[in-house]
């Protein structure tokens, strides 16, 4: 097959997409997956970056979103566009939905979307695929379906991309009302700061972020600390604090990792 990087074919079908993989793969070339939604945002082009840093990687981005961002994608000089919708993929409806565990704070399962990424990964042949920190629960539960279907793909995480006052890029973060802006930036704030109390203990660390959204008159629907599997933090070590909180009709959660019972100067100290 005779190939160039940084090409940008679109592909509108699930054919298309599988003997591209397929031929891409017996050329022993990685192919990298980076699977999107709807939109497109600043967060999605940092994973998208980070794909193209794997040496004589193929990246193949899967995209429901408009065609006019097409454009904007193929600018990262990405290798293919795979354009999709549930419709395409799932004409008879989802009929299998892999288990990924339940999110934070709420009942809703994570089970149409881990199954929307194994998809993507069947159909693309890829042996790595990235996805964002801000959706910490689906890269625990994708990277628990990876392993308990013996599936030789690697994931990477990618840190989740804030704007200048700390809010992080997101889809859902798009829809906030003008005049929640600031009680939304109080969020990513309480959780820098109950981050930043890491080395006083877990019952401190959620403290202080309770303590930061109450200055700012705002009560958080949960604040969590869990370890980096989603289990009990440990009382020593890396761990993921989870927060969120309704502004109107909008929901919006936010996530951090510390280390927990150590704290940041420690390891800083540790580490010069």
């Amino acid at each position: 097959m005779s190939f160039q990087h940084g090409q940008g074919r679109v592909y509108d079908s699930v054919e298309g997409i599988r003997m591209f993989g397929r031929a891409l793969r017996k050329t022993g070339k990685p192919v990298v997956l980076v699977p999107l939604g709807l939109g497109l945002h600043a967060g999605h082009i940092a994973m998208t970056r980070a794909a193209k840093r794997i040496p004589g990687a193929v990246v193949v981005v899967s995209y429901a979103g408009p065609e006019a961002d097409h454009e904007r994608l193929e600018q990262e000089l990405i290798d293919a566009i795979f354009t999709y919708s549930s419709d395409t993929l799932w004409p008879n409806g989802l009929r299998v939905e892999v288990n990924g565990g339940t999110t934070l704070g709420i009942t809703v399962g994570l089970g149409a979307e881990v199954s929307r990424v194994l998809a993507m990964i069947s159909l693309t042949g890829a042996t790595d695929v990235f996805l964002g920190e801000k959706d910490y629960e689906l890269v625990v539960a994708v990277q628990r379906a990876l392993n308990d279907l013996f599936l030789p793909v690697k994931l990477h995480s990618v840190p989740t991309v804030r704007m200048p006052d700390g809010l992080a890029i997101s889809l859902r973060n798009a829809l906030i009302p003008v005049e929640f802006r600031d009680s939304a930036v109080a969020l990513s704030a309480a959780l820098t700061a109950g981050a930043h109390a890491a080395e006083h203990g877990a019952a401190v660390v959620v403290e202080t972020v309770e303590s930061v959204l109450g200055a700012a008159g705002l009560t958080a629907d949960y604040v969590e600390l869990r370890g980096l599997d989603l289990g009990e933090p440990p009382a020593l070590g890396d761990a993921r604090l989870f927060a969120a909180l309704t502004l109107g009709d909008v929901q919006i959660s936010d996530n951090v990792g510390l280390p927990l019972g150590i704290g940041f100067k420690n390891i800083e100290a540790a580490q010069g």
